[in-house]
């Protein structure tokens, strides 16, 4: 492994001088780099999990961790179909019951792989492109390594405890999808999990505190696969997003990777699960949350669109987003300075399931009418207010004008959007093209409707851009 790094260290060293590199692996070079702007202007990002646990796709549809306080009972039923070799592990779980009555007791989690690559032969990366283009997205993420340890392209750095084949892809996955998405003109990013690898730790994680923590391997043998990992994915695809997952060997080579990211490809973000130098990232990454209130820093929330990232047989309708709430929250993040990182979590045989393509396709139907008031744009003086009758308000802003999301529907056709005081000039229209007729109060903007609300939400254009009300 020191030999591979070796050669990946040497033939960086010959790309840098030829390339006059911009950035060195430091601390003072790399707080020399602002966020690019193409990333605060996408909003909507799709992340995909898809490997060796799409085969079984089985876990137990209960609450998201951040609504527990139990977390042995949380790893015990854990929600994460991902995770569902850690969940197999855990005595008396009912994945491990579902494993041994459907797999049998013997049935090795790695044998999945046979399965996975016989079942995915006739998967189109154009079709996903295709989809998350019409979805809205501006960027996608696709997991390259998860914490199982599988890789979802054919990589070169060997596993020292595995066989290639049954922890390595022999199709090109990363590289196919990304050759789609970006035909599509859209981003395209890579997830690696850098702290988890259940092909060097096996014991189960069966507690927040300590196990988590101690299940992250830091051993030299680790530390140089997960480096030669990075510097391989940044060679291959130049991703536009690198996104690492539960922290990073303490002895890895962060600000090299970051370095070397930055001169291929100068567009790139990192996100800052990275446990050390977070002030150097991108974005912050809230899981299944959304922030209170605007933040200055740039972040970005994930979660699937039911309890599980990866596809999971047992979420039904009930565990998952109407339409409706997905706008909701999604218009909800973008007023406070977020980005939605939306997961698909496709079948082995590589078809995202009908439910969740259908969220998809009605969230970009949305966003064809209103993507004036959510690409580019950024927060405005507040992020929420209310109507009198409890509709709640979002806002964002551009340049010259103020959008006005109402969330819900007002339960007249005149409503008066408090505390805003239009300039002289200004005006107001509706972003469908319906006809709205206002004028100003003492408590604000009265809006008169003449046609009927958006049942997910109804934007308004203010320009110029309103005086808050004093």
């Amino acid at each position: 492994m020191r030999y591979l790094k070796s050669l990946w260290i040497f033939w960086t060293v010959g790309c840098c001088w030829a390339q006059s590199p911009n950035y060195l692996p430091t601390e003072s070079s790399l707080s020399l780099r602002q966020t690019p702007a193409w990333y605060g202007a996408a909003k909507l990002g799709i992340f995909v999990h898809w490997g060796l646990y799409s085969v079984p796709g089985w876990a137990t549809p209960t609450a998201h961790a951040g609504k527990t306080t139990d977390w042995r009972h949380f790893y015990k039923h854990n929600p994460y179909a991902e995770w569902y070799l850690n969940t197999l592990r855990i005595a008396g779980s009912p994945t491990q019951a579902h494993h041994a009555k459907t797999y049998g007791t013997d049935y090795d989690y790695y044998r999945f792989a046979e399965t996975f690559s016989r079942e995915n032969q006739m998967w189109q990366p154009d079709d996903w492109a295709a989809l998350f283009k019409e979805a809205g997205a501006q960027y996608v993420v696709v997991t390259a390594k998860h914490h199982d340890g599988f890789v979802l392209y054919p990589s070169r750095i060997p596993n020292p405890f595995f066989d290639s084949g049954r922890v390595h892809a022999t199709r090109d996955f990363v590289g196919e999808l990304a050759q789609s998405v970006r035909k599509q003109r859209l981003y395209f990013g890579v997830y690696y999990s850098g702290g988890l690898d259940w092909t060097f730790y096996r014991s189960p994680v069966t507690n927040l505190w300590p196990d988590l923590f101690k299940s992250m391997p830091q051993s030299v043998a680790y530390t140089a696969y997960v480096d030669n990992h990075f510097y391989e994915i940044i060679h291959r695809y130049k991703p536009d997003v690198l996104w690492n997952d539960v922290n990073f060997p303490s002895n890895g080579d962060l600000l090299g990777i970051w370095a070397e990211l930055y001169n291929h490809n100068p567009n790139a973000v990192v996100n800052n699960r990275w446990q050390r130098f977070d002030k150097l990232t991108g974005f912050d990454t809230p899981e299944y949350q959304v922030l209170d209130s605007i933040t200055p820093r740039k972040w970005e929330t994930c979660r699937g669109i039911g309890y599980s990232f990866g596809y999971n047989q047992n979420e039904t309708e009930t565990h998952l987003l109407s339409s409706d709430e997905l706008i909701d929250m999604f218009v909800d993040i973008i007023s406070k300075n977020g980005n939605l990182l939306l997961n698909v979590g496709p079948r082995a045989n590589g078809t995202i399931p009908e439910p969740q393509a259908q969220r998809l396709r009605d969230l970009g139907a949305w966003l064809k009418v209103h993507g004036e008031a959510v690409y580019n744009s950024r927060p405005w003086v507040k992020s929420a207010d209310g109507l009198a009758d409890g509709t709640r308000l979002r806002f964002t802003q551009t340049d010259k004008t103020v959008y006005v999301f109402l969330l819900d529907t007002p339960k007249g056709k005149t409503v008066t959007i408090p505390n805003l005081r239009l300039t002289r000039g200004g005006a107001i229209r509706r972003l469908d093209g319906d006809p709205v007729r206002h004028r100003q109060t003492e408590k604000g903007i009265e809006v008169t409707f003449d046609g009927s609300f958006d049942p997910a939400a109804t934007a308004l254009a203010v320009t110029p851009k309103p005086e808050p009300a004093q």
